[in-house]
C-alpha cells in the first residue's frame, strides 16, 4: 500500500498540524516505512498463536501492574506550568467548552 504526499497533508490537516514542505516528504517517507512493516505482519500466520490480554505476562511485569500504591511528592507548580500556553493564577487554563 502506498502513500501520497497529499495524503500526508490531508493527515496533518486533520491533525491540525502545520509541516514545512521538506518535513512533508520525511513524513511521507516515514508512513511508507509503517505501511511496507504493517503489511510485512500480515504476511504471518498467526492461526496457532494464542490471544493475549496483554503483551507481557512474565513475573516482572505482574510485579509492576499490580503493585501497591505509593504517595509520591508531586511536580513543583511552576514546573509543571512552565510550557503551558495559557497558564493561569497556578492552574492551566483553557478555552471554554460548551
Amino acid at each position: 500500500m502506498a502513500i501520497s504526499r497529499r495524503e500526508v497533508s490531508k493527515i496533518a490537516e486533520l491533525a491540525r498540524l502545520h509541516f514545512s514542505e521538506e518535513e512533508l516528504d520525511a513524513f511521507t517517507i516515514q508512513f511508507q516505512h509503517l505501511l511496507d512493516y504493517i503489511e510485512q505482519l500480515k504476511q504471518l500466520d498467526v492461526n496457532d498463536i494464542e490471544p493475549t490480554s496483554h503483551v507481557s505476562l512474565t513475573e516482572e511485569f505482574e510485579k509492576h501492574i499490580f503493585r501497591e500504591d505509593e504517595i509520591k511528592p508531586s511536580l513543583p507548580v511552576e514546573e509543571s506550568l512552565a510550557n503551558a500556553p495559557d497558564p493561569g493564577s497556578g492552574h492551566f487554563r483553557v478555552p471554554k467548552v460548551i
